[in-house]
């Protein structure tokens, strides 16, 4: 392809580490490097582990080296792994869930799908190719797994780099839904402050949704609380203007008076769909349970911000939350239903994190924070910072969340070099 090179590897592991007589998952994982390089020269590259956001997304799909990736394959082969149940590993959906006889049997099937199993993927995945200690670049979630990576086996990492990614260490989900529900309410106020027509023309669209049927292409009424869902794009740096174009496209007329555009429905319903990533409902909350159940988090604390409530007065976009309803409303995750309550309810989640492990931490790890980020919340990041020793923290409000999507050459390189300071 332009300017690099793409080769496919596919791994057999374990379902349960613990337990190798559990039976094998396979792993696909894709290998890109630079055509700058020559295939030796390439093959002598050290090796970087991308681990991407989710839960539940799949590895970077490339045509072209840009961003982040051009200035890795500067002096890296990258390895971009499909993380468990995603892409082309093994999938982990609801065709393949249902060959499992409960939704008790599935929740213990899923147990196995959090970043202690991710991380032993790649640990063992590490050994296979025959590389040394490797850099560890996560973005997101896969930085919440590069610190399990730094738990369970820093003696597989040489250093580390993680965008928008430090999870808490301790604590139960509760506290993480209190902090972004407060951050998504200021992102709220500082995107209508921008677009005030677009405060009504919401509130217009949420109460003819709830006078009127309008179907999305996937053939499922849209609810008002359900386009609430659009608030993704608050966490976007540059992409958040999209916002308004989306908005912009939401009413035509017709002989029926206004009705939604398919345009706007199409948009909308390929923000709302988790139709290519049922795991990131499934697994949402677990990310952060560590021996008690997460009890549907946010729907829970939901309660303490009326603000937010469908019917409010002056409704507000939502952000990366999940709630019981969307196994109600979307049909992709409908069939997950049971499994979703059960999960919910679970309180025997083993750790993710050890603390001394960490607080004597001898890899070099550089992180940066994103002031307003309205998914990894700024005040928890920086506690954890505290307390992973030989970490150097980078705190920023020049990006949004996705920071690596607008600058991630600019970023990579930055904090490449704190590692080597």
């Amino acid at each position: 392809m332009r300017g690099l090179r793409s080769t496919g590897h596919v791994f057999r592991v374990p379902l349960d580490h613990a337990n190798p007589s559990s039976g094998t998952i396979g792993i696909f994982a894709r290998e890109y490097s630079s055509l700058d390089h020559s295939d030796d020269e390439a093959a002598r590259l050290p090796w970087l582990l991308f681990l991407q956001g989710g839960p539940g997304g799949r590895g970077v799909r490339t045509t072209q080296l840009t961003g982040w990736m051009k200035a890795a394959a500067r002096q890296f082969r990258i390895l971009m792994l499909d993380q468990r149940g995603t892409g082309l590993s093994t999938p982990a959906d609801a065709a393949t869930l249902a060959a499992l006889d409960s939704p008790e049997a599935q929740a213990e099937y899923l147990t196995h799908f959090r970043a202690d199993s991710i991380v032993a993927d790649a640990e063992l995945i590490r050994r296979r190719l025959g590389s040394p200690p490797w850099t560890v670049f996560g973005q997101s979630y896969g930085g919440f797994c590069t610190l399990t990576y730094l738990s369970n086996a820093p003696e597989g990492v040489d250093r580390a780099l993680i965008t928008g990614g430090l999870a808490p260490l301790e604590g139960h989900p509760d506290q993480v839904y209190r902090a972004t529900f407060a951050r998504v309410e200021e992102r709220n106020t500082e995107y209508f402050s921008w677009y005030p027509e677009d405060r009504d023309l919401l509130r217009t669209i949420m109460r003819h949704l709830d006078d009127a049927e309008e179907y999305l292409p996937s053939g499922e009424r849209l609810t008002s609380r359900r386009l609430q869902l659009i608030g993704s794009y608050l966490g976007g740096n540059t992409r958040v203007h999209g916002l308004h174009y989306l908005l912009e496209d939401a009413f035509v007329l017709t002989p029926r008076g206004p009705r939604l555009s398919a345009t706007f429905l199409e948009q909308v319903n390929a923000l709302v769909s988790r139709a290519s990533q049922p795991l990131y409902a499934l697994m949402h909350e677990s990310i952060y349970c560590q021996g008690s159940a997460s009890r549907w988090s946010a729907r829970r604390i939901l309660a303490e911000y009326p603000q937010f409530r469908e019917d409010a007065a002056e409704p507000l976009l939502l952000g990366e939350m999940v709630y019981p309803w969307f196994f109600e409303e979307d049909p992709s995750l409908g069939p997950l239903n049971a499994v979703a309550d059960v999960l919910a309810l679970k309180e025997d989640w083993g750790p993710l994190y050890d603390t001394g492990v960490l607080a004597a931490n001898t890899v070099p790890v550089a992180a940066a924070v994103y002031r307003h980020d309205i998914y990894v919340d700024r005040d928890l990041s920086l506690a954890t910072a505290a307390a992973v020793r030989n970490l150097r923290l980078w705190e920023t409000d020049e990006f949004h969340h996705d920071g690596i999507a607008d600058d991630g050459e600019a970023i990579f390189e930055r904090l490449l070099a704190m590692t080597h300071d």
